[in-house]
């Protein structure tokens, strides 16, 4: 019953809430970026959902599209700008994921969408983080984050799909706030970013 129809209700109302509580950090964030990058603040990438259907999230726009000689992007950590380190390290690229939650595309808490290219790799086990909402924390982000492997991410994600309650995301939406107030689990090139799932890793 929880999950079905208490947790909906709960997500899009307090996403509602947040967002307009949140309204001025949104705004002067968009505004920084627009001036130091000075294009779109917002990042949008299509990510797989509730039943591996693909919507697209919303982020702020923490890297620029710098290329190398060949048209290939650079990699993450040399396309990062110096605002966008520390917007991703304080997690306020993930403020407009909010919109994500109040469309019904994700929910506070959930496992985090992947790429889209990563479905061919998951085991049967795995593919049942998609049996949920994809959410802007889940129990895999404050148990690591980006310092964990994609092994235990996945084991985390999992254990909470089976053990998913009212209760539980309190916990972890406690536990977040904490994390947000106190970064860790961020990986050594500190740009937010953890390597690629390839099915093997």
């Amino acid at each position: 019953m929880y999950s079905k129809y208490i947790k909906p209700f709960f997500d899009i109302t307090m996403a509602i809430i947040a967002l307009i509580l949140l309204s001025p950090i949104f705004f002067f964030t968009a505004l920084i970026l627009i001036i130091s990058n000075g294009c779109n603040p917002f990042f949008l990438q299509s990510r797989p959902g509730l039943n591996e259907k693909i919507f697209l999230v919303i982020k702020f726009k923490t890297m620029n599209n710098k290329k190398d000689e060949n048209g290939n992007l650079l990699p993450d950590i040399d396309r990062t700008t110096f605002i966008g380190k520390y917007i991703r390290k304080y997690s306020l690229d993930e403020i407009p994921q909010l919109i994500n939650v109040i469309l019904g595309n994700m929910s506070w808490v959930g496992p985090r969408p992947l790429l889209p290219e990563y479905l061919p790799y998951y085991s049967t086990e795995q593919k049942l983080r998609h049996t949920v909402k994809p959410g802007i924390t889940g129990w895999a982000q404050i148990n690591g984050r980006n310092s964990i492997s994609w092994t235990q991410k996945f084991e985390y994600d999992i254990w909470y799909v089976k053990n998913i309650s009212f209760l539980l995301d309190i916990k972890i939406l406690l536990k977040t706030v904490i994390k947000v107030i106190v970064p860790k689990g961020i990986n050594s090139n500190d740009t937010g970013s953890s390597s690629e799932f390839n099915g093997n890793n």
